[in-house]
């Protein structure tokens, strides 16, 4: 996997799952990243990435010291059998974390992880047109911009457009 001298990517453990549901917490409650309004608890965070896991899926975490400072994790695009190549994105990093290169490694791995499990597109739902970061993380490991769903959610009083992203995992380069 990949390391650094800063951090170190890993398949994620059970252990880990405290740490994991803090994160998300933060970005339900604070962020439009994710478009659920109650953080999840820690038992519904284990029975997603359970869920993940038993499709074979990525489910990765970086880590410095022990400690973890984001995660990642690729879902089915959707549940229909002919879907069933394509894998959604979800790339979360803790706030004291950000802005240092962790969310770009951690999806640069789950592109390689994803790439190996035989997926062929990977998809990027993105919260916020304003989500200028997330939008360029994914426009640098190659992500195109393929639409703009306008107002489709609701969140801390204000409508929210989600931002639709690709990448073809076929082609090699931008990861």
């Amino acid at each position: 996997m990949n390391d650094t001298p800063e951090f170190a990517i890993r398949p994620s453990i059970s252990d880990d799952i405290a740490e994991i549901t803090e994160i998300y917490a933060i970005s339900v409650r604070q962020g439009l990243g994710s478009f659920e309004i109650e953080p999840p608890d820690v038992l519904e965070m284990t029975a997603r990435r359970n869920s993940i896991l038993e499709q074979q899926l990525p489910y990765i975490v970086a880590t410095r010291d022990g400690i973890v400072l984001g995660y990642a994790y690729a879902g089915l695009y959707r549940p229909r059998p002919a879907y069933s190549h394509s894998v959604e994105n979800s790339v979360y990093v803790s706030e004291s974390a950000q802005g240092h290169g962790i969310g770009k490694a951690l999806l640069r791995q789950l592109i390689d992880d994803c790439r190996a499990a035989g997926k062929k597109q990977m998809v990027a739902v993105i919260g916020d047109s304003g989500n200028r970061s997330s939008i360029a993380l994914h426009r640098s490991l190659g992500f195109r911009l393929v639409g703009i769903l306008e107002a489709v959610g609701y969140k801390h009083d204000r409508w929210v457009d989600t931002v639709i992203m690709q990448k073809n995992l076929d082609i090699e380069g931008d990861s």
